[in-house]
């Protein structure tokens, strides 16, 4: 039970020998208990040719995505079906035959939605031309009129800047035009110009166009006046929303008197998918089918007693334990309680563990707590983020632990720094008052970041040997030779301070050094000089990397004291107020930090797990378990 906290459950490679009538009911009994995981293998392509899952595979994608198109119809039903039913064996004949009847189902239903579409698209396009015909609503003309060219009319409709509407009347006046104004909007009139046709067109254009004069097309369907053009359109968008409800009710029939069928479907097609998605790995010939993947060690035992009820015919099922040089190709099956998903999930967000490699879901779920209560500290920001993830469970879903560990935590240390929303007169501080000794919290911060690094270097040694890869994990600067420098420096730079720094602690930093730059050496494949400096830049950056990883923990120490500094700024501000004014700072300054402050804290504490946990020890390159399930 504790091996599972730690890393991925010990898996073995399955061979299971069935008869091909057998092979659907193999993979009914596997996906009925959720611990196969399917994988192809290149070993049996030539003795074992045959892909008797090809064809079924085929038909059940085409018909799965027909039943994905008609599922719609039925609404939220989804959510509401009924039982299923023990499951049962689909022939490839049923599966054709609900093929094709979904596809006759789906030739009827897309005409509607076809004609669906294209009126909803005629709607769109008719509430644009109301849009466009309020702009001409105060013109009492035939609009057909105005798109015309006549022979001895010159006639331009727009708008003006209202700043240059009287200007333009002057210029445009000389030369026996007429502008009218019929509509003014904010900075623009929308104006019609009319004049003779002769030879100033050219010159009462530029005009204009000096004006900031903007033609206004007006749209081919406005051909009467606008006040019977805009009956029409009412008229026609009332005819569209009658169809409309018209197809929508044919729509809705359709799905009642089909509901049953679909539902049946479903179930067809949630009893055929395992076969379906069992099928790459299916090999075989004449009679016999050989299916591959990998299980649970601790469910081999279940997973023959659930075939040998299945099954008609005689099978024959094989388990091993991984070889060595299939560490990289075996899936991370990873079991987490209900309060470490949030977690877990965050750590996938890095990365899958490699099989054998350490989890590290539960160390990042009780650092991370243990770093964000105490950047975070404080009992009445605690006590909220606490209550608001509980009053938001419902949209948190699995992350709500995650949120209230967090306010958890924060209460916690807030009772160790005697603060509550800031106050720090209320309660007494069980420790202190991170601002009363500022040298003592970032030394605290530093010893949590030498411990961090320490288990995470300890990890990658464990990682390491666990792979076999002999010489990293002892002579690596990320193995135990750069754990041997790190504590070696540490304890050096302690020699120092207190001036009695010799031979030993430099012989302590000396000879681990030398075994990483002598292994850095010795994997090189450059030559001469190059080799030289490619492992002396190694060696000094694995230097800087434990000095540099080791300050990024004074962050916490810092955040600690941001925290508080953030309070007394919100407090300073409020005495500078009146009495309502106070109590409105001081409420709204809480929210600040709260929120601002709070995610900040999140992120870095986010930052430092990854940059400085994670990568150390945590290649994230494993393989997702994905078990064969119903439906899927």
């Amino acid at each position: 039970m504790l091996e599972a906290l730690f890393q991925p459950l010990p898996m073995q490679r399955i061979h299971l020998q069935v008869m091909r009538e057998d092979a659907s009911r193999a993979a009914l009994a596997l996906a009925e208990l959720g611990i196969f995981h399917p994988e192809p293998t290149g070993r049996w392509e030539e003795r074992l040719p045959e892909q008797p899952g090809a064809r079924y595979r085929e038909v059940y994608r085409e018909a799965q995505g027909r039943f994905d198109k008609l599922w719609g119809l039925l609404g939220d039903a989804r959510e509401d079906l009924p039982p299923d039913g023990p499951p049962r064996e689909v022939p490839i004949e049923e599966l054709v035959a609900l093929n094709m009847k979904l596809g006759r189902w789906w030739h009827e239903v897309s005409a509607l939605e076809e004609q669906t579409h294209r009126l909803e698209d005629e709607r769109h396009a008719k509430l644009q031309l109301l849009a466009s015909l309020e702009r001409f609503g105060q013109l009492d003309i035939d609009l057909s009129r105005l798109q015309e060219r006549r022979r001895f009319l010159d006639l331009h409709l727009g708008t003006v800047p209202l700043a240059n509407l009287r200007r333009l009347r002057e210029s445009l006046g000389l030369s026996q035009y007429l502008v009218q104004s019929f509509r003014e909007v904010a900075d623009l009139a929308h104006v019609v110009v009319v004049g003779p046709s002769a030879e100033e067109r050219d010159e009462v254009r530029g005009l204009l166009a000096a004006a900031g004069f903007v033609a206004t097309p007006i749209p081919k369907e406005f051909r009467d006046r606008p006040e019977t053009v805009h009956k029409e359109l009412d008229a026609r968008l009332a005819t569209i929303t009658d169809e409309l409800k018209a197809v929508e009710g044919q729509i809705k029939a359709f799905a009642q008197v089909h509901r049953d069928e679909l539902l049946q479907a479903w179930r067809a097609l949630t009893w055929a998918a395992p076969l379906a998605f069992l099928s790459p790995t299916l090999r075989g010939m004449g009679g016999l089918a050989l299916i591959h993947g990998w299980m649970p060690k601790d469910r081999v035992r279940e997973a023959d007693q659930a075939l040998h009820r299945y099954l008609k015919n005689p099978y024959v099922l094989e388990s091993r334990d991984p070889q060595p040089e299939e560490r990289w190709e075996v899936p991370s099956a990873l079991r987490h309680r209900f309060i470490l998903r949030p977690f877990a999930t965050l750590v996938k967000n890095y990365g899958i563990p490699r099989y054998g490699e350490v989890d590290p879901t539960l160390l990042f779920a009780v650092t991370f707590i243990a770093m964000f209560g105490m950047m975070f500290g404080d009992i009445g920001h605690g006590l909220t983020i606490a209550l608001g993830g509980w009053l938001l469970r419902g949209k948190l879903k699995s992350f709500t632990p995650f949120v209230m560990a967090a306010g958890v935590a924060s209460t916690l240390f807030g009772w160790m720094y005697g603060s509550i929303f800031g106050f720090e007169e209320i309660v007494e501080p069980l420790w202190i008052s991170p601002l009363s000794d500022p040298m003592l919290m970032l030394m605290v911060a530093l010893y949590w970041g030498i411990g961090f690094i320490v288990v995470a270097t300890m990890l990658t040694i464990r990682n390491r040997l666990v792979e076999r890869r002999w010489g990293e994990a002892l002579f690596d600067g990320k193995g135990l030779a750069g754990l041997a420098l790190y504590l070696g420096g540490l304890e050096s730079a302690r020699a120092a301070t207190l001036g009695r720094f010799g031979m030993g602690e430099a012989l302590a930093m000396a000879i681990p050094l030398l075994v990483i730059l002598t292994y850095g050496w010795n994997r090189s494949s450059s030559r001469g000089g190059e080799k030289l400096l490619v492992v002396g830049i190694e060696g000094f950056e694995t230097v800087m990397g434990f000095i540099a990883n080791t300050l990024s923990f004074l962050r916490v120490a810092a955040f600690s004291l941001n925290h508080v500094a953030l309070a007394v700024a919100v407090f300073t501000l409020a005495e500078m107020m009146g009495s309502t004014g106070h109590w409105v700072t001081v409420v709204l300054g809480n929210l600040f930090i709260l929120v601002l402050e709070g995610g900040i804290v999140a992120i870095q504490v986010l930052r430092l797990e990854y940059y400085e946990g994670f990568s150390r020890f945590f290649q994230g390159d494993g393989k997702e378990f994905k078990p064969l399930v119903l439906g899927r």
